[in-house]
């Protein structure tokens, strides 16, 4: 059953499909379907077109309406699309009828999450998760993926005591589960092992939306070579290294990025990867402030967050990628409301951010830029707990000049 966390890279085009609804308008559901654009590219895959539609809810059926579907069709059969990208997840009966009506495979936003994750699996613990995750994400919608095999063979003789595939398979797939799930709790032993011999330091973890930064922040921090790229989910494995901050050594974590509509799968899944969410004295949270709805993105974490952990923790916001901030001054005869774009770094610096005093700062991680100012922050945060922690603690190093 391994077959299920390979995925071959390969280009292939596809349409992503988004909902307008209430509880998301137009200008939302562009800037989700810019993320599944992002996302498919992670994934290898090409979006060449976009459709929208504007309903109240959900068509129980097709997902969107039949006019629309029909519309979606046209262009997948003119331009040669094998595949077709939805925003939200799908039930497996929507599955069912799009992919009926349409001939081409459809993924929706879970799917697609899933399949990179297994692509950036690389170490047994994350393969575990997503394996588990998918079993999870399958399960309800195997009615989709058996539909030649859900009857038993009729006739006199053949009815008793049997099951059908279906059944079979969903009890592969729950002992698959099974298992996963008793793996990962080996494994869980193994870190919380590995984390009580990490020794009398405090712990700082970062945190923060998908490709904000952290991996190059990381390494600029501790000068190590974490994988880091400009796609999401560069980083799925917990990694911590020891930095050393003037004279005091602590341990830094770079965990996995958060996103919007996160499947409860995955957030299940890979809870035990975020422990050192959990375990952490201190966190950092990095946000991209050039990315135009960053104020979301730290809402999406923040959220996830207190999922994970409902302990209130010391927080240092770190606003990242200063060098790629960009803003359209408006004209002066131009008498429209100012919006979010038409707002400078400066000014920005003065709204809510300006309330949080020493407990925001603005960097460019890639550009090195007020990395320094950071680490004076760092230090200062991390030796206020380390001190209260450990008030007769002989373990702080010697200062050395680095010259």
């Amino acid at each position: 059953m391994k077959e299920f966390i390979i995925s071959e890279a390969q280009t292939e085009k596809a349409v992503l499909v988004g909902l307008i609804t209430p509880e998301q308008n137009e200008q939302k559901v562009k800037e989700y379907l810019d993320e599944l654009a992002f996302l498919a590219d992670t994934a290898g895959v090409e979006a060449v077109k976009r459709f929208y539609q504007k309903l109240d809810y959900p068509n129980s059926v097709t997902f969107v309406g039949s006019g629309k579907l029909q519309e979606i069709k046209g262009y997948v059969v003119e331009n040669e699309i094998g595949l077709v990208i939805f925003d939200d997840e799908l039930s497996a009966k929507q599955l069912r009828n799009i992919e009926k009506e349409l001939q081409v495979k459809i993924l929706d936003r879970t799917n697609l999450i899933l399949d990179i994750f297994a692509r950036r699996a690389q170490t047994a613990h994350a393969k575990t998760q997503v394996e588990l995750a998918q079993y999870k994400y399958m399960l309800p919608r195997l009615t989709r993926l058996w539909t030649h095999l859900e009857r038993q063979r009729g006739g006199v003789g053949m009815r008793g005591p049997g099951e059908t595939q279906l059944e079979t398979d969903k009890r592969i797939i729950l002992d698959k589960i099974s298992k996963l799930k008793r793996d990962l709790v080996e494994i869980d032993k193994q870190k919380s092992v590995q984390r009580k011999n990490r020794g009398k330091m405090v712990r700082v973890a970062l945190v923060g939306y998908t490709n904000v930064g952290k991996s190059t922040l990381m390494n600029q921090l501790s000068k190590s070579d974490v994988f880091a790229e400009n796609k999401l989910f560069a980083t799925l494995d917990t990694t911590v290294r020891k930095v050393i901050v003037d004279n005091l050594p602590f341990l830094l974590s770079d965990t996995v990025g958060f996103i919007r509509k996160l499947p409860t799968e995955l957030v299940e899944s890979f809870k035990s990867t975020l422990d050192e969410v959990r375990e952490a004295d201190l966190l950092v949270h990095v946000v991209d402030i050039s990315h135009p709805t960053f104020e979301e993105q730290i809402e999406v974490v923040n959220r996830t967050l207190s999922e994970i952990d409902k302990a209130e923790k010391p927080m240092i916001m770190v606003f990242n990628k200063i060098d790629a901030f960009t803003f359209v001054p408006k004209d002066e005869d131009d008498l429209t409301p100012r919006t979010r774009e038409n707002i400078d770094l400066d000014e920005l610096k003065r709204t809510w951010m300006n309330k949080m005093q020493d407990n925001c700062i603005f960097i460019s991680a890639k550009e090195r830029t007020n990395i320094d100012a950071l680490k004076a922050l760092l230090y200062e945060r991390v030796k206020q707990i380390h001190i209260t922690r450990f008030p007769y603690n002989d373990f702080l190093f010697q200062q050395y000049d680095e010259e």
